[in-house]
Protein backbone atom coordinates (compact mmCIF):
# COMPACT_ATOMS: atom_id res chain seq x y z
CA UNK A 1 0.00 0.00 0.00
CA UNK A 2 1.16 3.59 -0.98
CA UNK A 3 0.84 6.97 0.66
CA UNK A 4 -1.22 9.16 -2.53
CA UNK A 5 0.86 12.23 -0.33
CA UNK A 6 4.44 10.05 -0.40
CA UNK A 7 3.77 9.48 -3.99
CA UNK A 8 3.47 13.34 -5.35
CA UNK A 9 6.19 16.09 -5.65
CA UNK A 10 8.97 13.92 -8.26
CA UNK A 11 7.04 13.46 -11.40
CA UNK A 12 3.75 14.15 -12.53
CA UNK A 13 0.82 11.29 -11.70
CA UNK A 14 -2.42 9.93 -13.51
CA UNK A 15 -5.92 8.76 -11.67
CA UNK A 16 -8.72 7.54 -12.42
CA UNK A 17 -12.37 8.03 -10.75
CA UNK A 18 -14.79 5.00 -11.18
CA UNK A 19 -18.41 4.33 -9.94
CA UNK A 20 -18.93 0.88 -8.37
CA UNK A 21 -21.35 -1.10 -10.96
CA UNK A 22 -24.72 -1.54 -9.96
CA UNK A 23 -26.01 -4.03 -12.50
CA UNK A 24 -24.74 -7.05 -14.22
CA UNK A 25 -24.31 -5.36 -17.56
CA UNK A 26 -22.54 -2.86 -16.05
CA UNK A 27 -20.50 -4.96 -13.80
CA UNK A 28 -18.87 -6.41 -17.14
CA UNK A 29 -18.37 -3.44 -18.41
CA UNK A 30 -16.60 -2.32 -15.08
CA UNK A 31 -14.69 -4.55 -14.99
CA UNK A 32 -13.28 -5.01 -18.89
CA UNK A 33 -12.40 -1.09 -18.12
CA UNK A 34 -10.80 -2.20 -15.57
CA UNK A 35 -8.48 -4.39 -16.94
CA UNK A 36 -7.54 -2.55 -20.07
CA UNK A 37 -6.84 0.81 -17.49
CA UNK A 38 -4.76 -0.83 -14.86
CA UNK A 39 -2.66 -1.43 -17.97
CA UNK A 40 -1.91 2.00 -18.29
CA UNK A 41 -0.78 2.15 -14.31
CA UNK A 42 -2.27 4.82 -12.80
CA UNK A 43 -0.93 5.98 -9.30
CA UNK A 44 -4.41 5.39 -7.75
CA UNK A 45 -8.07 4.97 -8.72
CA UNK A 46 -10.55 6.37 -7.22
CA UNK A 47 -14.23 4.40 -6.14
CA UNK A 48 -17.30 6.62 -5.64
CA UNK A 49 -19.61 6.15 -3.31
CA UNK A 50 -23.47 6.73 -4.28
CA UNK A 51 -26.30 9.36 -2.36
CA UNK A 52 -26.54 8.90 1.01
CA UNK A 53 -24.08 6.35 1.31
CA UNK A 54 -26.34 4.26 -1.25
CA UNK A 55 -23.10 2.35 -2.00
CA UNK A 56 -21.16 1.90 0.87
CA UNK A 57 -21.42 -2.57 0.40
CA UNK A 58 -20.42 -2.22 -2.70
CA UNK A 59 -18.16 0.74 -2.75
CA UNK A 60 -15.69 -1.30 0.06
CA UNK A 61 -15.96 -4.01 -2.04
CA UNK A 62 -14.73 -2.88 -5.60
CA UNK A 63 -12.22 -1.31 -4.11
CA UNK A 64 -11.30 -4.68 -1.24
CA UNK A 65 -11.05 -6.30 -5.89
CA UNK A 66 -9.15 -3.83 -6.95
CA UNK A 67 -6.65 -3.95 -4.26
CA UNK A 68 -6.30 -7.59 -3.98
CA UNK A 69 -7.03 -8.72 -7.27
CA UNK A 70 -5.61 -5.95 -9.94
CA UNK A 71 -2.38 -4.92 -6.99
CA UNK A 72 -3.82 -1.20 -7.54
CA UNK A 73 -3.90 1.70 -4.80
CA UNK A 74 -7.57 1.61 -5.03
CA UNK A 75 -9.24 5.10 -2.90
CA UNK A 76 -12.70 4.73 -1.45
CA UNK A 77 -14.72 8.05 -1.40
CA UNK A 78 -16.51 8.27 2.10
CA UNK A 79 -19.42 10.74 3.43
CA UNK A 80 -20.85 12.27 6.10
CA UNK A 81 -24.45 11.86 4.82
CA UNK A 82 -25.91 8.60 5.82
CA UNK A 83 -23.88 7.63 8.47
CA UNK A 84 -23.68 7.73 12.48
CA UNK A 85 -20.37 8.40 13.74
CA UNK A 86 -19.56 4.80 14.87
CA UNK A 87 -20.64 3.61 11.55
CA UNK A 88 -18.35 6.11 10.03
CA UNK A 89 -15.70 4.56 12.46
CA UNK A 90 -16.15 0.84 11.70
CA UNK A 91 -16.33 1.75 7.89
CA UNK A 92 -12.84 3.76 8.18
CA UNK A 93 -11.52 0.51 10.12
CA UNK A 94 -13.09 -1.67 7.60
CA UNK A 95 -11.76 0.13 4.75
CA UNK A 96 -7.74 0.32 6.08
CA UNK A 97 -8.87 -4.00 6.94
CA UNK A 98 -9.31 -4.12 3.18
CA UNK A 99 -6.47 -2.65 1.71
CA UNK A 100 -6.85 0.63 1.42
CA UNK A 101 -3.96 3.39 2.64
CA UNK A 102 -5.89 6.08 1.37
CA UNK A 103 -9.48 7.73 1.22
CA UNK A 104 -11.29 10.28 -0.23
CA UNK A 105 -13.42 12.18 2.52
CA UNK A 106 -16.57 14.04 1.63
CA UNK A 107 -19.70 15.84 3.20
CA UNK A 108 -21.95 14.41 0.47
CA UNK A 109 -24.77 15.17 -1.44
CA UNK A 110 -28.35 15.58 0.78
CA UNK A 111 -30.06 12.28 0.83
CA UNK A 112 -32.28 12.23 -2.47
CA UNK A 113 -35.46 13.94 -2.42
CA UNK A 114 -34.12 16.34 -0.65
CA UNK A 115 -32.44 19.92 -1.18
CA UNK A 116 -30.88 20.88 1.48
CA UNK A 117 -27.75 19.02 3.54
CA UNK A 118 -28.42 18.44 7.50
CA UNK A 119 -26.22 16.33 9.89
CA UNK A 120 -27.53 12.75 10.14
CA UNK A 121 -28.70 11.75 13.46
CA UNK A 122 -25.77 11.03 15.52
CA UNK A 123 -23.80 11.82 12.49
CA UNK A 124 -20.74 13.92 11.61
CA UNK A 125 -21.44 17.95 10.92
CA UNK A 126 -18.93 18.37 8.14
CA UNK A 127 -16.28 17.43 6.25
CA UNK A 128 -14.57 18.63 8.64
CA UNK A 129 -15.41 15.60 11.15
CA UNK A 130 -14.54 13.12 8.74
CA UNK A 131 -11.46 14.55 7.61
CA UNK A 132 -10.33 14.36 11.48
CA UNK A 133 -11.77 10.64 11.67
CA UNK A 134 -10.09 9.38 8.43
CA UNK A 135 -7.03 10.79 9.72
CA UNK A 136 -7.17 9.46 13.21
CA UNK A 137 -7.56 6.05 11.56
CA UNK A 138 -4.11 5.86 9.72
CA UNK A 139 -5.24 6.46 6.27
CA UNK A 140 -3.83 9.55 3.88
CA UNK A 141 -7.07 12.14 3.24
CA UNK A 142 -7.78 13.21 0.25
CA UNK A 143 -10.49 16.30 0.06
CA UNK A 144 -12.45 17.85 -2.62
CA UNK A 145 -11.60 21.18 -4.30
CA UNK A 146 -13.93 23.17 -6.53
CA UNK A 147 -11.86 25.37 -8.64
CA UNK A 148 -15.90 26.82 -9.60
CA UNK A 149 -17.25 28.23 -5.88
CA UNK A 150 -19.69 25.47 -4.45
CA UNK A 151 -23.50 25.64 -4.47
CA UNK A 152 -23.05 26.53 -0.74
CA UNK A 153 -20.04 28.83 -1.39
CA UNK A 154 -20.82 31.88 0.47
CA UNK A 155 -17.63 33.97 -0.77
CA UNK A 156 -14.00 33.39 -1.53
CA UNK A 157 -13.00 34.33 2.33
CA UNK A 158 -15.12 31.26 3.32
CA UNK A 159 -14.06 28.96 0.90
CA UNK A 160 -10.76 29.52 2.21
CA UNK A 161 -11.01 29.27 5.23
CA UNK A 162 -13.14 26.02 4.92
CA UNK A 163 -10.08 24.39 3.17
CA UNK A 164 -7.64 25.57 5.68
CA UNK A 165 -9.68 23.90 8.48
CA UNK A 166 -9.87 20.48 6.32
CA UNK A 167 -5.66 21.07 5.93
CA UNK A 168 -5.28 21.59 9.43
CA UNK A 169 -8.12 18.10 10.14
CA UNK A 170 -5.67 16.01 7.96
CA UNK A 171 -6.38 16.89 4.15
CA UNK A 172 -2.71 16.02 2.69
CA UNK A 173 -4.13 16.24 -1.24
CA UNK A 174 -6.90 17.74 -2.78
CA UNK A 175 -9.09 16.35 -5.52
CA UNK A 176 -11.10 19.26 -7.97
CA UNK A 177 -14.40 19.08 -9.22
CA UNK A 178 -14.62 18.51 -13.15
CA UNK A 179 -14.18 21.90 -14.94
CA UNK A 180 -13.48 23.15 -18.27
CA UNK A 181 -11.87 26.11 -18.38
CA UNK A 182 -8.21 26.17 -16.98
CA UNK A 183 -8.45 30.01 -15.63
CA UNK A 184 -10.15 28.23 -13.04
CA UNK A 185 -8.17 25.75 -11.86
CA UNK A 186 -5.29 27.99 -11.92
CA UNK A 187 -6.81 31.22 -10.13
CA UNK A 188 -7.94 28.38 -7.56
CA UNK A 189 -4.50 27.53 -6.86
CA UNK A 190 -3.19 30.51 -6.65
CA UNK A 191 -5.61 32.03 -4.43
CA UNK A 192 -4.90 28.88 -2.26
CA UNK A 193 -1.08 29.98 -2.31
CA UNK A 194 -1.64 32.87 -1.31
CA UNK A 195 -4.04 31.84 1.54
CA UNK A 196 -1.32 29.67 2.88
CA UNK A 197 -2.73 26.32 1.71
CA UNK A 198 0.34 24.24 -0.15
CA UNK A 199 -0.87 20.65 -0.16
CA UNK A 200 -1.13 19.60 -3.74
CA UNK A 201 -3.68 20.12 -6.01
CA UNK A 202 -5.11 17.54 -8.80
CA UNK A 203 -6.77 18.76 -11.60
CA UNK A 204 -10.10 16.73 -12.41
CA UNK A 205 -10.60 16.27 -16.16
CA UNK A 206 -13.78 14.57 -17.72
CA UNK A 207 -13.51 13.75 -22.02
CA UNK A 208 -16.74 14.72 -23.17
CA UNK A 209 -18.57 11.75 -24.81
CA UNK A 210 -21.93 12.95 -25.36
CA UNK A 211 -23.50 16.80 -25.22
CA UNK A 212 -26.25 14.82 -23.42
CA UNK A 213 -24.13 13.40 -20.85
CA UNK A 214 -21.97 16.78 -20.23
CA UNK A 215 -25.35 18.21 -19.98
CA UNK A 216 -26.41 16.01 -17.29
CA UNK A 217 -23.30 16.00 -15.15
CA UNK A 218 -22.41 20.14 -15.33
CA UNK A 219 -26.18 20.79 -14.43
CA UNK A 220 -25.44 18.11 -11.08
CA UNK A 221 -22.09 19.69 -9.65
CA UNK A 222 -22.38 23.25 -11.27
CA UNK A 223 -19.09 23.16 -13.89
CA UNK A 224 -19.34 25.38 -16.76
CA UNK A 225 -19.09 25.07 -20.37
CA UNK A 226 -16.95 27.93 -21.74
CA UNK A 227 -19.09 29.47 -24.91
CA UNK A 228 -16.28 28.53 -27.10
CA UNK A 229 -16.08 24.58 -26.33
CA UNK A 230 -20.45 24.74 -26.46
CA UNK A 231 -20.21 26.28 -29.99
CA UNK A 232 -18.37 23.36 -31.01
CA UNK A 233 -20.04 20.67 -29.49
CA UNK A 234 -22.94 22.29 -30.57
CA UNK A 235 -21.82 22.32 -34.50
CA UNK A 236 -21.10 18.74 -33.95
CA UNK A 237 -23.93 17.32 -32.36
CA UNK A 238 -25.63 15.63 -35.28
CA UNK A 239 -22.61 13.55 -35.13
CA UNK A 240 -21.77 11.26 -32.02
CA UNK A 241 -19.00 10.04 -32.94
CA UNK A 242 -17.19 13.57 -33.73
CA UNK A 243 -18.52 15.12 -30.13
CA UNK A 244 -16.77 12.37 -28.55
CA UNK A 245 -13.65 12.92 -30.88
CA UNK A 246 -13.77 16.83 -30.02
CA UNK A 247 -14.02 15.72 -26.19
CA UNK A 248 -10.63 13.45 -26.14
CA UNK A 249 -8.89 16.58 -27.98
CA UNK A 250 -10.40 18.93 -25.42
CA UNK A 251 -9.26 16.96 -22.25
CA UNK A 252 -6.13 16.59 -23.66
CA UNK A 253 -5.18 19.91 -24.25
CA UNK A 254 -6.27 20.72 -21.03
CA UNK A 255 -4.47 18.50 -19.29
CA UNK A 256 -1.15 18.48 -21.08
CA UNK A 257 -1.48 22.49 -20.50
CA UNK A 258 -1.66 22.07 -16.85
CA UNK A 259 0.93 19.52 -16.35
CA UNK A 260 3.29 21.94 -18.54
CA UNK A 261 2.49 23.97 -15.91
CA UNK A 262 3.43 22.46 -13.33
CA UNK A 263 0.34 20.31 -12.04
CA UNK A 264 1.02 17.57 -9.74
CA UNK A 265 -1.05 15.35 -12.13
CA UNK A 266 -4.26 14.77 -13.36
CA UNK A 267 -7.79 13.09 -12.35
CA UNK A 268 -9.69 11.81 -15.10
CA UNK A 269 -13.09 11.09 -14.65
CA UNK A 270 -13.99 7.68 -16.71
CA UNK A 271 -17.64 7.15 -16.33
CA UNK A 272 -16.77 3.12 -16.23
CA UNK A 273 -14.97 3.61 -19.80
CA UNK A 274 -11.95 2.89 -20.88
CA UNK A 275 -10.99 4.30 -24.99
CA UNK A 276 -11.37 7.92 -24.09
CA UNK A 277 -8.85 7.74 -20.87
CA UNK A 278 -7.08 5.64 -22.72
CA UNK A 279 -6.60 7.72 -25.51
CA UNK A 280 -5.43 11.07 -23.26
CA UNK A 281 -3.14 9.33 -21.53
CA UNK A 282 -1.40 7.72 -24.37
CA UNK A 283 -1.12 11.28 -25.90
CA UNK A 284 0.26 12.85 -22.84
CA UNK A 285 2.38 10.48 -22.52
CA UNK A 286 3.72 10.50 -26.17
CA UNK A 287 4.01 14.56 -25.64
CA UNK A 288 6.39 13.79 -22.95
CA UNK A 289 3.95 15.90 -20.32
CA UNK A 290 3.24 12.08 -18.24
CA UNK A 291 5.85 9.86 -17.39
CA UNK A 292 5.84 6.44 -19.58
CA UNK A 293 4.50 3.31 -18.05
CA UNK A 294 6.98 0.78 -17.26
CA UNK A 295 5.34 -2.00 -19.23
CA UNK A 296 3.75 -1.48 -22.52
CA UNK A 297 0.02 -0.99 -21.91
Amino acid sequence: MTRIDEQLGTEPIVSFEFGPPRSVEAELAFWTAIEELAALEPAFVSVTCGAGGSTRDLTLAVVRRLAHERGLEAVPHVTATGFTRDELVALLAEAAAGGADNVLALRGDPPRGETTWRAPEGGVKSSLELTELAAAAGLCVLGAAYPEPHADSRGWADDLAHVRAKVDAGVRVLVTQLFFDNDDYRRYVDGLRAGGVDVPVLPGIIPITSIGQVERITALCGATIPPALRRELETRQDDPRAVAELGVAYATAQAAELLGEGAPGVHLYTLNRSPATRAIVSALRAAGVLPAATRAA
